[in-house]
């Protein structure tokens, strides 16, 4: 897996997005990075045997705030993702904030052949409400939880590929004794764009 080793950047990755408007494109955004935060992040995942290569891609689209950019595992193992949680989990004592990013139900192949029609397919709505149980389960039975729920019988319509929900079973694993509370969500055709938090600071 990777993880970006930033230094300063003045631009966006630009991969995966396309067609927006040229001032999306155009827009400069000055980025500093912090190779102290991603050396303790590339510190807790060594540790735990798993092989890391730093990178200078700089920041994914869609990303207007600064982050240290760590990839997914190369595989779909939902329970290993959640024990990569389990890895980074310490860092939050440092007041590292850990961020999945991705959606709770991701169907683009389906929302473009429907998406005229307006129509919320069954399963967005279904699998939306099942991450909401999983992810907000107690600590003790969140685990088997998040595992048992790409299980279900929509997990694969709700996503045909699974690199949009791996990131919510990597936050789930760091979340230690934190619970999960839903601040919202949007279904929405083959979509939803549900957000989580576990755990609550306080605002300085």
């Amino acid at each position: 897996m990777t993880v970006d080793d930033l230094g300063i950047l003045d631009s966006i990755y630009t991969n995966d997005f396309y067609g927006f408007p040229p001032h999306y494109y155009e827009y400069k955004f000055p980025y500093k990075g912090s190779p102290e935060v991603a050396e303790k992040v590339i510190g807790k995942l060594s540790a735990a045997g798993i092989e890391i290569e730093k990178v200078k891609r700089g920041l994914d689209h869609g990303v207007w705030a600064r982050f240290i950019i760590v990839s997914l595992l190369n595989n779909e193992d939902t329970d290993e993702h959640y024990r990569m949680g389990q890895t980074l989990e310490s860092l939050r004592d440092e007041d590292i904030l850990i961020v999945g990013a991705g959606m709770a139900v991701r169907n683009l192949r389906d929302f473009r052949a429907i998406r005229d029609t307006g129509k919320t397919m069954p399963y967005t709505f279904s699998f939306d409400e099942a991450l909401k149980g999983a992810s907000s389960a107690e600590p003790e039975e969140r685990r088997a939880k998040m595992l048992a729920l790409m299980e279900r019988s929509d997990a694969r319509k709700a996503h045909p590929s699974l690199e949009h929900i791996l990131p919510i079973h990597v936050a789930a694993g760091a979340s230690g004794l934190d619970v999960s509370e839903q601040l919202r969500t949007f279904p929405e055709l083959r979509l939803s764009w549900a957000q989580y938090r576990f755990g609550k600071f306080d605002a300085a």
